[in-house]
């Protein structure tokens, strides 16, 4: 009889121990379920707009038209020459290859790994982003579509360098008909809109004193679209624009409860 209670007090103890473990897993799930949803509609909307995309190639032959009719109204607002600051640029070591690293890996990456720790540990802010996200990127593909817009890079005549191509990094390829990708997309600039919304997000859910230096990605992801010739000043300040018009929208950010921040 005392080995046969001993026994059951071994196996009662060892559920027990177990029952945290357990509960952990099942709280986990709602969490992996919720992340793993967001994935497959933040994906669906990408398919779609690169889609939209593919099809507005086919009805760019303005591209260049509007290039050159862009660069014009640029220098009629007395913005700086991109062409004059990438060539200064250029002359730095190593930094041109950087600025290509940051366009190439750092834009969906992070603007990912951010929507994914929102709708963990933010889900009420985080379906703010996501709608104003959707909303910035449904407008830019009506801009690509009625704005086909070569980037800097195609118009070397006009003093620009194709830094992905000179580094061996490019994404795109040699000409306009390589890859998936509507190369004539350049207004606006979801790199520079996609950038701010992320900073403005992290701003605004967090209260940590550092959580200002979130405004140098939208601030280096303008300088690097720009001295990498992928986009002109006019693309990421229309983003910017375009930005500040879904923010607000009724449903648009808006300040969370302070008592739900957390450092």
């Amino acid at each position: 009889m005392r080995t046969t209670n001993s026994a059951r007090t071994d196996t009662i103890g060892l559920v027990d121990a177990a029952e945290p473990s357990r509960k952990r897993a099942l709280a986990t799930l709602p969490a992996v379920r919720q992340v793993l949803r967001e994935i497959l509609l933040l994906g669906s909307m990408y398919v779609v707009y690169s889609i939209g995309r593919i099809y507005a190639a086919k009805h760019s032959a303005s591209a260049f038209d509007n290039a050159h009719r862009l660069v014009h109204w640029e220098r009629e607002l007395g913005l700086p020459s991109e062409a004059a600051l990438q060539h200064s640029f250029l002359q730095l070591p190593h930094l041109p290859q950087a600025a290509n690293a940051y366009y190439a890996y750092v834009h969906f990456p992070l603007t990912a790994l951010v929507l994914i720790w929102l709708s963990v540990r933010r889900p009420a802010a985080y379906k703010k982003v996501r709608s104003t996200l959707m909303a910035l990127t449904g407008l830019a593909l009506v801009g690509h579509t009625i704005f086909p817009l070569a980037p800097p890079r195609m118009l070397p005549n006009l003093g620009w360098v194709d830094t992905g191509i000179r580094f061996g990094q490019s994404v795109y390829g040699p000409n306009s008909d390589t890859g998936m990708a509507n190369q004539f997309a350049a207004m606006p600039s979801l790199h520079v809109g996609w950038a701010a919304l992320i900073a403005i997000a992290m701003i605004t859910v967090t209260r940590s004193r550092l959580r200002w230096l979130w405004l140098l990605h939208p601030l280096t992801t303008l300088a690097v679209v720009v001295l990498t010739a992928n986009h002109y000043w006019l693309d990421g300040l229309v983003a910017l624009t375009l930005l500040i018009c879904c923010l607000l929208l009724p449903k648009g950010m808006r300040s969370p409860d302070p008592r739900l921040l957390h450092r």
